[in-house]
Formats: structure tokens, sequence, C-alpha cells
């Protein structure tokens, strides 16, 4: 029942960041200009180490390795950073590894096992000016810290868990100009004695991206006057299919297998324990916000209908999303773009997959795509997608669904 309420609150909280910009965003107001809401708000992205002593002493006793794989390199992203005053924020986002920590060769007898751990967090985040440049700051906030753990045998030698803790941090950031920041992170999370939990440090530096506002007259003029093609509404159909593999998948998540290297690719996106054979979707999106020629924010609603590899069984998920669209080639009789969407709230019909417990039927749907508008008036669409399933081990158990290339077609409106 805990868990219950849990996957609905995170839900809600989502759904409600996804959907207070289009009701605080004035009818009068052109999409050229930003919400009050996003007005305040920022986005950011740390890549650097990350350290927690898992040993020995963290398994069942009886069990033991003398060698250990760990690769340090993680990320931090701050999915939404919003100011409540100049100098004091709310921040919602996560820490994760690159790869997994993973005991080699237990007790000797070849068995190799991986811990996944994850912690997203809410904190607030105070700022103290140093000059007009430069400030320290301070977080602190709670943090939901899920592990999955592994068994041998059907033997629990290191037990999942999910638990809240304290995630504080303090760090430096360089103001570039109004909209960009360079930062200089340090973030922990205590150990845990009752989850048997080694503590948690990451020390990573990255950027902060905060949003502006225009002037009404700039935004105005820009719509009035548009010189580059916005969609207002986009409806699309899709279908993907296993027999095309999961190289993109794979190299996105940095799967990919190039001889004795296991890890090659960029960390960017995610796999998945499930794989599906085909996937038909239907996805609609609305224009929330664009820039003068580069950026815009849609919001989107989708279902989705896929079938898995190994039982056949047919899956059905409806998502909300918000959907992040950069433009990177503008031509006569085509625009070419990128999308990236993330952390979209959806209900999955089935949460026994293949026999595999992918965690809450409330999940998370992430995207991402390279496409074109074509024709002079820019009504068709086409578009390359990946797409994945899960709940972001905000829960132990999350398998995730992989759902391979999908082929878009859209139309414009």
């Amino acid at each position: 029942m805990y868990f219950y309420h849990m996957k609905k609150r995170v839900a809600l909280l989502l759904i409600f960041f996804l959907s207070i910009n289009l009701f605080s965003q004035e009818k009068e107001i052109p999409k050229t200009q930003l919400s009050d809401f996003l007005s305040k708000s920022y986005y950011s992205v740390n890549f650097g180490g990350i350290f927690y002593p898992f040993s020995n002493d963290n398994l069942k006793p009886g069990f033991a390795t003398e060698t250990f794989s760990k690769n340090a390199f993680s990320g931090r992203i701050i999915f939404l950073g919003y100011k409540i005053q100049p100098n004091l924020a709310l921040q919602f986002g996560v820490i994760r590894p690159a790869s997994w920590f993973k005991y080699n060769n237990v007790n000797n007898i070849g068995y190799e096992r991986s811990v996944w751990i994850n912690a997203w967090s809410l904190s607030l985040k105070k700022s103290f000016p140093l000059n007009d440049k430069l400030s320290l700051y301070a977080e602190a906030g709670p943090a939901n810290v899920s592990r999955r753990g592994f068994p041998i045998n059907d033997e629990i030698i290191y037990p999942d868990t999910r638990f809240v803790s304290l995630l504080y941090g303090f760090g430096l950031n360089y103001k570039l100009s109004e909209k960009w920041r360079l930062g200089l992170n340090s973030t922990f999370i205590p150990k845990s004695e009752k989850e048997n939990q080694p503590s948690i440090s990451q020390v990573s530096v990255g950027f902060e991206y905060h949003l502006q506002k225009k002037s009404d007259e700039e935004a105005f003029q820009l719509a009035e006057k548009p010189e580059y093609y916005f969609p207002d509404h986009i409806l699309q159909v899709s279908y993907g299919t296993s027999k095309i593999g999961y190289g993109v998948n794979k190299f996105l998540s940095m799967n990919t297998k190039v001889g004795n290297f296991e890890s090659f690719g960029i960390p960017i996106f995610w796999l998945g324990e499930l794989k599906t054979t085909h996937s038909f979707s239907v996805t609609y999106q609305k224009l929330a916000y664009r820039s003068k020629k580069i950026f815009s924010l849609d919001w989107g609603v989708s279902a989705t209908a896929f079938q898995t590899q190994q039982s056949h069984k047919n899956i059905y998920a409806f998502s909300i999303f918000p959907v992040l669209r950069f433009y990177l080639l503008r031509r006569k009789n085509f625009d070419m773009y990128t999308n990236y969407s993330l952390i979209g709230p959806t209900y999955i019909t089935k949460s026994d997959i293949d026999g595999i417990n992918t965690g809450p039927n409330i999940t998370y749907q992430d995207t991402m795509g390279l496409g074109f508008f074509l024709g002079k008036e820019r009504k068709y669409n086409f578009e390359l997608r990946i797409m994945h399933y899960s709940n972001g081990n905000f829960f132990a158990k999350n398998a995730g669904v992989a759902i391979p290339i999908q082929f878009t077609f859209g139309k414009t409106f």
C-alpha cells in the first residue's frame, strides 16, 4: 500500500510540472514568450566521479569475491530547477553511475553479479554571491535511494531496497551570462546501517541553462513575422520492429560491445532488459514555446502498443510528456531536427512482463529522435525514434522496456 501511494504521488508531481506552464500561460501571450513559471526555470547537466564503498561485508555471510569492477564515471541531471527567489531554488533530479558496480567471480565459481544504484532527489539550493560572477551554494533535501541487489541460485545474496535518505551538497557556480552557468559540485548521501547501504558521494562539473523572458514587444514581433517554421500541432503514427536490431539503443546507452570492451557508446539514453518484437504508436504534440530559430518545447500525449520478444504478449502504454526539439538544419524544402523527451508519466497495462517484475504500472516514457518537416509548407513529417519505458530506478524493480527504432510519419496543422 505504501508503494501504491508513493507511485501516485510521484506521477501527480510530474503531471503538475508538465501542465503548470499551460495553465499559467495567458491566452494573449504568444508562443514566443515564456510563461512566468518557465521564465524562472532552469535545467542542469553534470558529469564526474561517483564513489560508494561496496565490499564483501555487504554480502550474505559465506559469499565473497577478491575482485570488483567499478566505473566511477557518473552523471547528475537536474530535470527541473525552479527559482523561488533569485538566490533560492527548488531542484528535481537524479544521480546514477554510467555502469553498475560488479562483484566478480563470487566464491570463485564464476558468478558475476551487479548492484544497481540510483538516487532521485528534491532539494532546496541556496546561493551566496561572492561577486558579480561567482557564487557559493549549499543544497539539501530528501533523496529516494533505490538499490537492486542480486540472488545466486534463488538465494538472496544482497537484497533489493528502497529508502528515503538525506542528500546534501556544496559547490561553486560561475555566471557566464544571464542564461549560462558553469558549476563545480559535490554531493553526498550518508550510509544506512539499517539498509546495509554504503555512503554515496559524487564530484562533478557541468552547466546550468536558465530560461529567459523576452520583452513583450520582441515576443509579439517574432510571433507576427516568423522567419522560421514551427508546427503548432503534430499528429504522428509510428511502427518499429526488432528485425533491425538494437544497435542505436545500445550505442546511445553505452552498451555496445567492441572487442573486449563492453561499454562503448554515449551514455545519453537507456536500453532495458525486456525487448520487443513489434511496436505501434499514435502521438499528438502541441507547441508550448518556441525561440526564434533553434528551440521549441511541446507537450504531447501518446498511446503505444508493443509485443514482447519472449512470450509475444501485447502490452499497452498511455503517456503524457514534454518534448525538447532542437533544429539542426533549415533548408528551402525541409527542416531537420533532433528531439528528446524524458520522464513522461505513463500507465502501462502489465507490470509482470515475460516473468520479470518491471515495477509499478505507473512508470515513465523516454524517447529520442531525429526527424524532418518536409515540403514548402512543412505539412509532412518523418522521424526515426527510439523509446524506453522504466521507472528510472525510483523503485528497486526496474527491468526497463527497450523499443528499437520506430519509423514515424506525421502531419502538421
